[in-house]
């Protein structure tokens, strides 16, 4: 994939599975980026799986991203789909939980690379196995390289995630061969970030770092690429702004509220079209005032969970 917005080809698109840990603090990190009514909700659900605990809200969920599969194959782009976790994975991930519910954090795809990552949050450490039918089948037997981040350390026991190395694809933005990764201590940490830059400046990438506010759980959920020289971006949770090469750009401004309601996590089919919520109707009316089609799927549950469109998809493959 060499940009956010080159013409999607195939998608992988994300499952609605998710066990809530058995034990959530108030004040854990896995919180830290939800409102206050989707806080509650996750506290409500500890030790619970989200379809056990809200049956109805499960089938509403399961429904947004059918719609959004809808969308997606009308503008002509192949959906794949992870399978479901096994009973085998379920019992592995104990009482930490299991997610598999955004496909974009686990693996990712830069330029001629799939790349398996490696999630900080303990309940998602699995959620890279549901793709490996996808990847067995597609990225293998392609000319793609197929590489994974070395496994992290295991924790200790003290209630940390343990050492890393920690790299989600929600943190990896690409702009040609400049690849932007963002830190806030919630995801990516810097040894995962020293290994992405090894691994793809070799190739002829520019790897960067990007500061977040220490609530932001990825770089999507602050900057969102378009098209070329266009761009979202809630510049107040980038402690040290946009990065230089994106300073000139056009620029539609999203606040910190409609950034928590991840404003910035649409996801672009092409550079003429993009996917949203209604809920951000401001910022879409901006875009078409830009030349840019707009196409609206309510995707409210999916956002609960701190995720929007680009957290429910893999592109694997774009084209100019």
């Amino acid at each position: 994939m060499d940009s956010e917005f080159a013409g999607l080809r195939t998608v992988v698109l994300a499952r609605s599975e998710f066990r809530a840990p058995d034990v959530i603090r108030p004040d854990d990190p896995i919180l830290r980026p939800l409102g206050a009514q989707d806080r509650r909700a996750v506290l409500t659900m500890q030790g619970k799986e989200h379809a056990e605990a809200f049956p109805e809200r499960q089938r509403a969920w399961e429904t947004e991203r059918e719609n959004f599969k809808t969308v997606l194959e009308r503008h002509g782009v192949e959906v794949l789909r992870p399978r479901l976790m096994t009973e085998a994975e379920k019992a592995a991930a104990g009482t930490a939980g299991y997610g598999n519910f955004f496909v974009r954090d686990p693996w990712f795809t830069v330029g001629a690379n799939v790349i398996e990552g490696n999630p900080r949050f303990r309940h998602r450490r699995l959620e890279v196995l549901p793709s490996r039918p996808v990847l067995r089948e597609r990225a293998l037997p392609g000319t793609a390289a197929y590489v994974a981040a070395p496994t992290p350390e295991l924790a200790d026991g003290d209630g940390s995630d343990g050492p890393g190395p920690f790299i989600e694809g929600g943190d990896v933005l690409v702009l040609g061969t400049h690849v932007f990764v963002g830190f806030s201590g919630l995801a990516s940490d810097p040894a995962g970030f020293q290994w992405l830059r090894q691994f793809l400046e070799p190739q002829g990438f520019t790897v960067e770092q990007v500061p977040l506010r220490p609530h932001v759980l990825h770089l999507d959920c602050a900057l969102g690429l378009i098209r070329e020289g266009l761009l979202l971006v809630c510049e107040e949770r980038l402690t040290a702004g946009l990065p230089a090469v994106l300073r000139d750009l056009d620029r539609i401004a999203v606040s910190e509220e409609e950034a928590v309601a991840l404003g910035t996590n649409g996801l672009p089919l092409s550079s003429e079209v993009y996917v949203t919520d209604p809920a951000f109707s401001r910022i879409a009316d901006q875009l078409e005032h830009r030349g840019v089609h707009v196409e609206y799927v309510d995707f409210a549950i999916t956002r609960s969970f701190g995720g929007s469109f680009r957290c429910s998809t893999q592109p694997l493959t774009r084209v100019d």
